[in-house]
């Protein structure tokens, strides 16, 4: 009776835990964030006397001169995005690529990060032309991969067409594999890239839409092994087709 009730005590104690483990995660999150930006852009950092420096004018208390700095240059993005839309993005890019882009280390990074803001904005044309697609690797009965089709021209591969396929990384599907499968293994998702972005950013619990059966059924018929002909024995006439 008493290691039963110990029990329920232990279970009803570990119930509370999990519901408040949740917001314990978010706000230990929230603080090591906050308290990151406040190491780099910090009222201390160098960043941060920056803003300072562009609020001075404006207020003499060096936090609020720091706020008013920040302020100033969040109202500075707009005309920046007024440029860009303008046409300031071209020459903005070749700027990016001859300087930022050759440089050894700090390229690879920014190429990471800017593959990543890729994903977030729905104009980029990289991204959104290309077309979620099921990959089922060995026919409609082998594993099943949510890949995206970067285009649906066949490649040729000992006489057989195949299609380039890219596999995404999660939780954050800025990297993965290039893989030339067998045409008749892909076929298309119902979902659109932002769905299938989701769907890697959340390790899969948000779960993708099901598929037709009918697509589920061409997959295996394409990989399905045909009979061949039975002739007949020399001498003999071919047998009639039945009426």
């Amino acid at each position: 009776m008493f290691k039963l009730s110990l029990k329920s005590i232990a279970a009803t104690w570990l119930t509370g835990l999990l519901a408040l483990l949740p917001l314990a995660l978010t706000m230990v999150v929230l603080a090591w964030l906050v308290s990151l930006l406040n190491n780099l852009i910090g009222p201390s950092t160098a960043i941060g006397r920056l803003f300072a420096a562009l609020g001075t004018p404006f207020a003499s208390n060096p936090y609020l001169a720091y706020l008013l700095g920040t302020l100033v240059l969040l109202i500075s993005l707009y005309p920046l995005g007024l440029a860009v839309k303008l046409g300031l993005r071209r020459p903005l890019g070749w700027l990016i690529d001859v300087t930022l882009r050759r440089t050894p280390l700090i390229g690879n990074f920014y190429n990471l990060a800017d593959r990543f803001v890729g994903l977030l904005d729905k104009k980029n044309t990289d991204i959104t032309s290309m077309r979620p697609v099921w990959c089922f690797f060995g026919g409609g009965d082998g594993v099943a991969v949510l890949a995206l089709q970067p285009t649906s021209e066949p490649v040729e591969l000992e006489g057989r067409p195949h299609l380039a396929i890219l596999v995404p990384t999660a939780p954050i599907p800025v990297g993965g594999g290039l893989l030339y499968v067998p045409a008749e293994w892909v076929k298309p998702a119902n979902m659109g890239v932002d769905a299938l972005t989701s769907i890697y950013v959340s390790m899969g619990l948000t779960p993708p839409p099901a598929l037709p059966p009918q697509s589920l059924e061409d997959a295996r018929a394409g990989e399905a092994p045909t009979t061949p002909e039975q002739l007949p024995p020399a001498g003999e006439p071919p047998p009639r087709a039945q009426p």
